[in-house]
């Protein structure tokens, strides 16, 4: 049987993160990933937004995971020729009802530590954007677009450069604790076994899967899982008419339909929310319902009334791994290590949905933190 001494499951962006982190710390690592490509799960499947760190409750994991996460990730891109851009950001209030939400945004985005978000006029919001209407906006500067892909390109490389190894196609099937660390049984039709003292659970929507794996662990450190759907639609014809991001203000589960722009200048509206059924989430189906697209125009047609009819067409879609169902407070993300389950050189990540793709250098740290 071999030997490591560090295993990360998961090449998404935070296990190739959590990856890096660990061998450039000296660790031998090694990386497992079921699928046949870094990234083809959540990291590859969202917004491609850098996050400022607005909405979170302060003191949260995700708020200071967030505003960390969002500095380290500006400069990593900077050092390492990721393409990226600071477009900025407006959150819209297009009723009166809305102000005081605005307002509330303000603050909550001071209280984390975000010191650039300020207020404008509507007349001034349409100033920086001829298409767009509303009675009154945020706007934020930090706010950012990424390309997903090539960060995790350049979080692989520097991993390998540092001596980790990625395993593609290579799920893992149980986990086996034992005197100095764990037993893993890993792969398909003829599986190998793999022991090892460290193990990073940064499996996404699997995470849950992979903790019900190690066997005698706690049931009662499972957190409930919850997917939400969400479904991206995009212009038909022509580029964004917008050359800022613009968000409604949020709406349960979700930021809202909100209007993105990718690096190419393409609009892309979304996500919605759409709950998963249980009996789903072992065979998600990430198709565009075209009929959804229909509940959109409504809702862009708040900020942006000149959106075209039969303009919008399917794109792609999400999952978000969640740890709250509908009507229920957004949870926090669980990142959690020895001192909070007993299982020592293990380290769980639950609910990683947005920022986390904004985060996952700080969340690399945090990981590096709690095994220490």
């Amino acid at each position: 049987m071999e030997r490591v001494d560090c295993v990360v499951v998961g090449a998404g962006v935070v296990g190739l993160a959590v990856a890096r982190r660990l061998a450039q710390a000296g660790r031998e690592v090694v990386i497992l990933e079921a699928a046949d490509a870094i990234g083809t799960g959540t990291s590859s499947r969202n917004s491609e937004v850098i996050h400022a760190g607005l909405y979170y409750p302060t003191g949260s994991v995700r708020a200071r995971l967030c505003v960390a996460g969002r500095a380290a990730l500006y400069a990593y891109c900077a050092a390492h020729g990721v393409e990226h851009k600071r477009v900025g950001k407006l959150i819209v209030a297009t009723d009166e009802a809305q102000l005081p939400r605005l307002a509330a945004i303000k603050a909550q985005a001071a209280a984390n530590g975000v010191d650039d978000l300020h207020e404008i006029s509507a007349a001034e919001a349409v100033v920086l954007e001829p298409n767009l209407r509303c009675i009154g906006a945020l706007i934020s500067p930090s706010t950012g677009i990424i390309d997903s892909h090539g960060l995790m390109l350049a979080l692989q490389g520097d991993a390998e450069e540092a001596g980790a190894m990625l395993a593609l196609l290579s799920p893992l099937n149980r986990t086996h604790r034992t005197a100095d660390g764990f037993e893993l049984e890993v792969g398909g039709a003829e599986p190998v076994r793999i022991a090892c003292t460290t193990l990073v659970n940064a499996a996404g929507l699997g995470a849950w899967t992979v903790a019900r794996s190690l066997e005698g662990f706690p049931a009662n450190r499972v957190p409930p899982r919850v997917l939400a759907k969400g479904n991206y639609y995009a212009l038909a014809r022509g580029r964004s008419p917008f050359s800022r991001l613009v968000y409604p203000v949020p709406v349960e589960g979700g930021l809202g339909v909100h209007l993105t722009i990718d690096l190419g200048g393409q609009a892309r509206f979304g996500p919605d929310v759409e709950w998963l059924a249980p009996e789903a989430y072992d065979r998600i189906d990430y198709a565009v319902d075209p009929r959804r697209a229909n509940g959109f125009y409504g809702e862009v047609r708040r900020y942006w009334p000149g959106l075209p009819d039969d303009a919008l067409v399917p794109a792609y879609s999400g999952v978000r791994p969640k740890l709250s169902g509908p009507g229920q407070p957004q949870a926090d993300f669980q990142i959690q290590g020895p001192e909070a389950h007993g299982v020592p050189g293990l380290v769980n990540l639950f609910g990683i949905e947005s920022p986390g793709l904004t985060s996952c250098l700080a969340i690399a740290d945090e990981v590096a933190s709690q095994l220490a």
